[in-house]
């Protein structure tokens, strides 16, 4: 089953959901902002991709931190803390299924070639 991870009032993500509804695809939906995320799964990810792909640095979450709290991102074990601690800094949508992860934000070509 793909499992679609995001925040429900993010307008990428609400494409995303749109496009896979439409395309009849089932999938569940992993709300950070509601259910937050597990290190494990935050730990795969910047294994794959880094930190610095993970962690949404354009975001506004990003932006409102404090300075300080920024400076301490240095590696992936600070950029997992902070991302634990703020949810919605965390890069959306990601996607999970069999395996596979697709972290570059939703882009319909890519997604009709593994998904559609």
């Amino acid at each position: 089953m793909l499992t679609l991870y995001g925040i429900t009032n993010c307008s990428t993500v609400q494409k995303a959901r749109n496009w896979l509804d439409s395309k009849q695809i089932a999938y569940n939906f992993h709300d950070y902002k509601k259910l937050g995320v597990d290190a494990g799964h935050l730990q795969s990810w910047c294994d794959k991709f880094g930190w610095e792909q993970v962690l949404n640095r354009q975001g506004m979450m990003w932006r409102k931190a404090l300075e300080s709290d920024k400076n301490a991102v240095v590696d992936t074990k600070s950029a997992i803390e902070f991302m634990l601690k703020t949810p919605n800094s965390i890069k959306r949508p990601i996607v999970e299924k069999d395996g596979m992860v697709i972290l570059r934000g939703f882009e319909v070509g890519e997604w009709e070639g593994v998904l559609g």
